[in-house]
């Protein structure tokens, strides 16, 4: 597949090229030379969907008004006490 380079340098990826990667509108394309070609990278941009309630399925308690700080020492302990459990990291 050919395409002709336009006055300003550009060209156009194939439609089945860009569908096959899944490449749309706003995504950001990285080039770089690479022994006399072009290598492209195409990375999608950042979601603009909020996250609220993706991880509900995931608690198991929830924390509310004044037991923020009693939750936090609970969740440091429990933390200690798995570290503890843990093999001494070799000396470096």
């Amino acid at each position: 597949m050919a395409s002709i380079v336009g006055q300003k340098g550009q060209i156009v990826i194939n439609k089945d090229i860009r569908e096959r990667l899944g490449v749309k509108p706003g995504w950001i394309a990285l080039q770089r030379l690479v022994d006399g070609h072009v290598e492209i990278f195409f990375v999608p941009p950042e979601h603009d969907q909020s996250l609220k309630g993706c991880l509900a399925a995931h608690i198991k308690t929830g924390v509310s008004g004044d037991s923020w700080e009693e939750a936090r020492t609970l969740a440091w302990e429990t933390a200690a006490r798995q570290r503890e459990d843990l093999p001494e990291e070799a000396p470096r």
